[in-house]
């Protein structure tokens, strides 16, 4: 869900350069880094030549597996901390990401394997806060639960307001924005499903 508006990243048409020029550093084909990140081939050849618009979380993957410092773009280090069971993320260590107005607040949730698949993240916007996105790849969709009242979204031509508790289950590869309408700091929670046709298991 690559926000054009959030801290001051690149947008995608630069990142996928990028990304390329680093694979091709590392002696990396398609295939070495799609098992490396998580992300599919398919998915890391639409990235590469700007053709599709990768979320945090998938930006997120790559970074961690070809060693990539895009500290402007993930604020703390993505590590985890845990037993051989059960792995723990630490507050400290979760990827946040806050909008060039501060108004918005993005925290990566889903582990970076997930990327490309499923990925979960839990927002927070001021009043007036406001995240706009680019259409994700054919078949994405979007699955919103609201905590608190006022947040409105926009798909398309369709425009809705959720209540608390409420979810909201839209299509991603189209435009589509998430506004907190009302006075109060408003909190909720995005899980990004990929078609299954752009998932790793489908490369």
């Amino acid at each position: 869900m690559l926000y054009p508006a959030m801290m001051q990243v690149k947008p995608a048409p630069e990142i996928g350069p990028i990304l390329y020029q680093r694979r091709k550093a590392l002696g990396l084909t398609l295939a070495q880094l799609s098992t490396r990140s998580g992300v599919s081939k398919s998915m890391l050849s639409q990235i590469e030549r700007a053709e599709a618009n990768p979320t945090y979380a998938v930006l997120w993957a790559l970074t961690s597996a070809m060693r990539i410092d895009f500290a402007a773009l993930l604020q703390g280090a993505a590590r985890t901390d845990g037993n051989e069971s059960i792995d723990i993320t630490r507050v400290e260590h979760t990827p946040e990401i806050r909008s060039a107005d501060g108004l918005c607040r993005l925290r990566i949730l889903s582990p970076p394997e997930l990327a490309g698949s499923v990925e979960w993240y839990s927002l927070e916007f001021a009043p007036g806060g406001r995240l706009e996105s680019k259409a994700h790849t054919p078949g994405t969709t979007e699955h919103f639960t609201a905590e608190t009242p006022g947040i409105e979204l926009t798909t398309a031509c369709t425009t809705r307001t959720i209540d608390a508790g409420e979810t909201a289950h839209y299509p991603a590869d189209v435009p589509h924005a998430i506004a907190n309408l009302s006075g109060e700091t408003s909190r909720g929670y995005l899980v990004v499903l990929y078609d299954r046709r752009t998932r790793k298991s489908g490369a």
